[in-house]
């Protein structure tokens, strides 16, 4: 037995203390129950202060437990009652238990759960990284009978027939590697190990999962009371029953020894202002005392607050709670936009340090990290690949090939732990110089923290600089086509797929999100301008800093960034290229259009569906249309999917730098997005009752119905969060300059002005009555009404959801 495992099972006799969770859902008051359809969870610190989501989901039958530490681990099962049902479970009393034992690598939480049943069978113990328990969902496999084949991982299963495939010797080697004496003792770490005995007054049962790598040991344990409840195990299942009764109380333990966070708190990660306003709705909340609108903001103010601690420490932000326990690059630097006037400034700089950090040498952005078990299955698959290669060499009589390819695996076998960056979305190369221009052009950080910063050789003994410039250069590289001839084959592509098709790598990164486009709308008519404006700001703020542009020049001598560096006047002209990009994804409807198109969309639903919606068009009428498409096709031609993606422009603004007083064209752009998003779905977005959906797919041929039909994560049916608060934001932001210094006062912005306002409460009153403030939610029609509820795989806390802290403070700064 290892140390790590014999450390582990003593940690399961360490003393416990009681703790309250720091977070629910549904919490009375603030969330509609119904709302949520048999799903709740309850969200805890551990001993090291780091975070434990527990969730039992009715719908998918299925209690996760996320531990959001350095290795992103989860523990699940699957609990049935009579004839297979998903067992009627509730928690038993308000808390948890957690360890106080010193050791930094063992820690556990023990919690109680009541199921309502004479009978409950438990299978399907699942434990390992977050992203294997994601996967066994989307498979549905925990609905099979527990009798079945356990759930196996291809990339494991590659990995034992590649070192079968091995000479004797040469296998052997590898399993020293792996820890492992034998290919038997390999194996069984692939399914989790069942035992049951008496422990003083409690009968435990104990589901033991080594990892692949020998490396650690997640243990789950079931203690019941022998007194009330029998428990047999058979097999890889275990059987509680009531001896009296239909209640079967249970505690469920779950250990791990994978490295502990460093948590942060608010004052850590919120300025000063902000803190102020905070403190400022709690003390009207508790001036009114009875659960009044007051009240309930400032208990939605701390839970938002509350979320953010849960995500947040020196190591990273993690992305959400509970699938996305890592590293995103994207959420991360798009939460650090929204969030900046209520972040401190050292955020900010943290953001930037953690994306320079993780590029590849190209100067792509990490847009998600494998780490702890999810590395150890990437890991496995390069393995056998590198194997597979070594065999062909071997074949081939390539003796020096095989060599190095035999070294490469065996590398990869002793490092399986090491952390592995996914650099295969695009938006995020984009999104990044924005946040690093706004951060090096603010006057509040000095010059000398930020020329330490850029100088600075901590990482690995290579200036943050020459990483900063490196993105940079592969921005200015994939933007010069079109900044030299501005056509549209010239735009920034999505990678080919299989079959014809384009892989989505923007945030709509599901199989519909971009209705099978080649270029994504949000990546060039919005992020691709901005990211070159931010290049040239940061050139100017490096000459502010002292940092010479001749230097820079000759760091990236033959790049397009090299170019801009010596002649700023072509950089000028790059961007008011890239500014007219978005002509290309125009779409303009006339009446008659858009009566044509949304009435055969209709009659394409089924018939309640058609019923509710019909009744809505004839309320609202079917004037013009315009709108900026989701995306082109492989010929240039917009797909004409309305969307939401405007409301990043509308956040954005229309430039880098100084805030500017709009004129005549720029009020009618920002009109024409600003109407998408309050005209009524199926014409425009809004769903009374919900919100803005993320995408209208009444324009397009029925291919793409369809397609949203399969695939609805980013379709017709979902409000996104993040989305609302870009447009909130924005739309005040638009409001400010509008009113602004320079803004003329003979009245003439009025009308545009109460317009934007109008927009800003319609938006608002329909979020507020979804009850849902979270990362995305759906609704259903019931009796000709629609009714929101929660989005099976959204997260809890997520971290670009948080930004609605920036819509609460922002509306209490808006001037009436």
């Amino acid at each position: 037995m290892s140390l790590i495992a014999l450390a582990l099972f003593a940690q399961l006799a360490a003393p416990m203390t009681r703790t309250l969770p720091v977070l629910t859902f549904p919490e009375p008051g603030l969330d509609d129950s119904a709302a949520y359809q048999g799903y709740q969870t309850r969200l805890f610190r551990d001993a090291r202060g780091n975070t434990v989501q527990i969730y039992l989901d009715a719908r998918a039958a299925r209690v996760v437990h996320l531990w959001a530490d350095a290795d992103d681990e989860s523990f699940g099962f699957t609990a049935r009652g009579a004839g297979g049902r998903p067992a009627a479970l509730r928690w038993d009393g308000g808390g948890a238990q957690v360890s106080v034992s010193q050791s930094p690598r063992t820690r556990s939480l023990e919690h109680a759960l009541v199921a309502n049943d004479a009978r409950v069978d438990i299978g399907w113990f699942l434990m390992g990284s977050m992203r294997v328990e994601r996967d066994l969902q989307y498979a549905n496999r925990q609905r099979s009978p527990f009798a079945d084949a356990p759930f196996a991982l291809p990339e494991f299963d590659r990995l034992l027939d590649a070192l079968a495939s091995l000479e004797p010797a040469e296998r052997q080697r590898h399993l020293a590697l792996l820890h492992a004496g034998t290919e038997q003792e390999l194996r069984a770490r692939l399914r989790p190990h069942l035992t049951s005995r008496a422990e003083g007054s409690r009968w435990v049962t104990r589901v033991t999962q080594p990892a692949l790598d020998g490396r650690d040991t997640l243990v789950m344990e079931f203690r019941t009371d022998p007194r009330r409840v029998t428990a047999i195990a058979e097999g890889d299942s275990l059987s509680l029953r009531a001896r009296a009764g239909n209640a079967i109380a249970f505690t469920v333990r779950i250990t791990t020894s994978g490295r502990a966070l460093t948590p942060l708190g608010r004052h850590q990660l919120f300025n000063a202002k902000f803190l102020t306003f905070l403190a400022a709705a709690r003390a009207e909340g508790t001036r009114t005392g009875a659960p009044s609108m007051p009240t309930l903001r400032a208990r939605r103010l701390e839970r938002q607050v509350r979320g953010l601690e849960l995500l947040a420490s020196r190591e990273k932000l993690m992305a959400g709670l509970p699938t996305y326990a890592t590293y995103f690059g994207r959420d991360m630097l798009m939460t650090a936009l929204m969030m900046r006037p209520v972040w401190r400034d050292e955020i900010s700089e943290f953001v930037i340090a953690s994306v320079l950090r993780k590029l590849s040498p190209e100067g792509q952005v990490s847009h998600e990290e494998a780490l702890g078990g999810q590395a150890v299955r990437e890991a496995a698959s390069e393995y056998a690949s590198l194997i597979g290669e070594f065999s062909l060499a071997v074949r081939a009589g390539n003796r020096a090939g095989s060599d190095s390819l035999l070294a490469r695996a065996r590398a990869v076998l002793r490092d399986m732990r090491r952390v592995r960056e996914n650099y295969h979305m695009i938006d995020a190369e984009f999104q990044f110089p924005i946040v690093a221009a706004r951060w090096l052009s603010d006057p509040h950080v000095p010059a000398a923290r930020k020329r330490a910063f850029l100088l600075d050789r901590s990482d690995d003994g290579e200036p943050r600089l020459d990483r900063l410039l490196r993105e940079l250069a592969l921005v200015a590289r994939v933007t010069a086509p079109y900044a030299s001839n501005p056509v549209a084959e010239h735009l920034i592509s999505f990678a080919p797929r299989d079959s014809g098709r384009w892989a989505s790598q923007s945030w709509r990164d599901s199989n519909a999100g971009y209705a099978g486009g080649r270029y994504a709308m949000d990546v060039n008519a919005i992020w691709a301008p901005h990211a070159l404006e931010s290049v040239a700001r940061i050139l100017d703020a490096l000459r502010a800093l002292g940092i010479s542009t001749d230097s820079l020049a000759e760091l990236a001598a033959s790049t397009p960034l090299g170019h801009y560096a010596r002649n700023p006047q072509a950089l000028r002209q790059a961007v008011e290229n890239w500014r007219g990009a978005g002509r290309h994804f125009v779409v303009r409807l006339a009446p008659s259009e858009v009566r044509e198109r949304a009435t055969a969309r209709l009659g394409a639903m089924a018939e309640d569906e058609r019923r509710h919606w019909t009744e809505v068009f004839a309320r609202t009428g079917s004037d013009s249309l315009a709108f900026l498409a989701l995306a082109l096709d492989a010929e240039g031609r917009p797909i004409a999917v309305a969307n939401s993606d405007p409301a990043t422009r509308l956040f954005l603004g229309d430039g880098e730098g100084a805030r500017r007083v709009p004129d005549a064209p720029a009020r009618a752009d920002v009109l024409r997005d600003v109407r998408l998003f309050v005209r009524p779905y199926p014409v425009g977005l809004l769903v009374e009752g919900a919100g803005p959906v993320v995408a209208n797919d009444a324009y397009a041929p029925p291919s793409i119905w369809r397609a949203f039909e399969r695939d609805r994560y980013h379709g017709p049916r979902v409000v996104w969060g993040r989305e609302n608060n870009l447009f909130l934001i924005g739309t005040m932001e638009r409001i400010a300059d509008a009113s602004g210094a320079g803004a003329p006062r003979d009245g003439s912005m009025a009308p545009y002005v109460r317009e934007l306002r109008g927009a800003i409460s319609q938006v608002l009153a329909a979020v507020e009555a979804s009850g849902f403030h979270s990362e995305l939610w759906s609704y259903e029609l019931r009796n000709g009404r629609v009714v929101p509820v929660r989005y099976g795989s959204g997260s809890d806390v997520q971290l670009w959801s948080t930004t609605d802290l920036v819509v609460q403070y922002q509306r209490s700064r808006l001037r009436p």
